[in-house]
């Protein structure tokens, strides 16, 4: 599969520390930003690697894209993202939008900050879809099957928002059969007992392949 909007190879060896220099070293994406995603399925361990990969960057903001989305537009908040976060950070300017409060199922004001720092991790379902792939500077997929993530979601979640993940999990398969991020993905993400382990991306070009072949094999971050 072919895109012209693939995000450039991240460079480098992976582990955490490793990665957290390779994201350094990126040409910026989003005007003066390097914004990478974190994809995967729902209930994958995007949050928790995405927060580590943030802590390993020395507190790279971080942007949920479960503030954007809300329970009429799971996956149709685009232009919401667009116009609220990457139009200034583009310009180099702090994102202000309005996080979405699940419980009261209503957006709260225009006022949750994202500076443009140097680096920006974005993570959530679809954060490398078609659209946004143009202001990345890489995209991560967490790479755990979709029927084992989603029972951990539901694991996690409880019985009570068992008709939330009945009416996700569709909205899910749809979303990534028209729009899928693994195959642009550069590097996936497995999950460790201890730590993650890096691996080349499911496009394998010769530019990626380098990701990993620095004459060490892959490597467990931990």
């Amino acid at each position: 599969m072919t895109d012209t909007h693939r995000p450039a190879p991240l460079p480098g060896h992976p582990g955490l520390p490793r990665l957290a220099r390779a994201v350094r070293h990126l040409l910026p994406s989003c005007g003066p930003v390097r914004l990478v995603a974190v994809d995967g399925h729902a209930g994958s361990g995007k949050s928790t690697f995405t927060a580590r990969l943030a802590e390993a960057l020395g507190g790279a903001p971080v942007l949920r894209l479960d503030d954007i989305a809300s329970h009429a537009d799971l996956f149709d908040w685009t232009d919401r993202l667009l116009r609220q976060v990457v139009e200034p950070l583009s310009r180099g300017e702090t994102a202000h939008y309005a996080a979405y409060d699940w419980h009261a199922r209503r957006f709260g004001p225009a006022d949750r900050p994202l500076p443009a720092a140097p680096a920006v991790l974005m993570e959530g379902v679809g954060a490398g879809r078609r659209v946004l792939r143009p202001f990345l500077a890489g995209l991560l997929w967490m790479d755990l099957p979709r029927d084992t993530s989603w029972a951990r979601g539901r694991r996690r979640d409880g019985p009570a928002l068992s008709g939330f993940w009945d009416g996700w999990e569709a909205a899910e398969r749809r979303h990534f059969a028209a729009d899928p991020s693994r195959p642009f993905a550069q590097l996936l993400v497995h999950e460790l007992p201890v730590g993650y382990e890096v691996l080349p991306g499911s496009d394998e070009t010769a530019a990626l392949t380098q990701i990993v072949t620095q004459g060490e094999g892959p490597s467990a971050a931990r």
